[in-house]
């Protein structure tokens, strides 16, 4: 997972770059947040980021706004970093999009505690985007088998959209992916199999 650093101050910016790459975490740095939007705006941009409140051109509440109205399949997970700690500014922070906040000075546990819980999320989503996506598979699946399909009425096979007539169950396979095992209703057992049994009964008798 990596981790975007946006701080206008050189020195905050060093110290949680050291301590994430100490934890393992590869890290892309801006220093204002024009340069942050800049990497935010990118396909691959990083799944964790770290703003500070204060910086030139964009601030860091501005850039969560502006992450959390943007049209992305990827959410990122943002914490905001500052001074400011009265309450109004952490209810003006979370307004604004961001998922968790700090107060300068930070401890390097504390810090290191919230970046995990960020970490635990962003992976959270990205497994629940595997499973709509999967979700989404088979519902595209299942739906191939709607519409008008022409089948005769006498062996019940179906036509394909190649002009092929084939056997229901070899046209389901094809079209999902269902499996088929085979066993005799009581109907067929009655009307097919029960007679059939009969003859082969009946012949053993005529040869004894």
């Amino acid at each position: 997972m990596r981790v975007l650093i946006a701080d206008d101050d050189a020195i905050y910016r060093r110290v949680l770059q050291v301590y994430l790459e100490d934890w393992g975490y590869p890290v892309e740095v801006a220093s204002d947040g024009a340069g942050a939007w800049e990497i935010l705006n990118r396909p691959n941009r990083p799944s964790l980021v770290i703003l500070d409140w204060m910086m030139p051109a964009i601030d860091g509440v501005e850039l969560c706004r502006r992450v959390r109205q943007a049209p992305r399949n990827s959410p990122a997970y943002l914490i905001l970093l500052t001074a400011r700690g009265e309450n109004r500014d952490v209810v003006e922070g979370l307004d604004a999009g961001a998922d968790d906040y700090m107060t300068k000075p930070f401890s390097r546990d504390e810090l290191r505690a919230r970046i995990s819980v960020g970490k635990r999320v962003v992976e959270l989503q990205s497994s629940l985007a595997d499973r709509v996506r999967e979700l989404e598979l088979a519902l595209a699946q299942v739906k191939q088998l709607r519409g008008l399909l022409p089948i005769c009425c006498y062996c019940k096979k179906i036509r394909d959209d190649r002009n092929y007539w084939q056997q229901v169950e070899g046209y389901i396979s094809e079209h999902s992916e269902v499996q088929f095992s085979h066993g005799v209703c009581p109907d067929c057992y009655e009307q097919v199999v029960k007679p059939e049994l009969q003859k082969l009964s009946d012949r053993g008798g005529k040869c004894e």
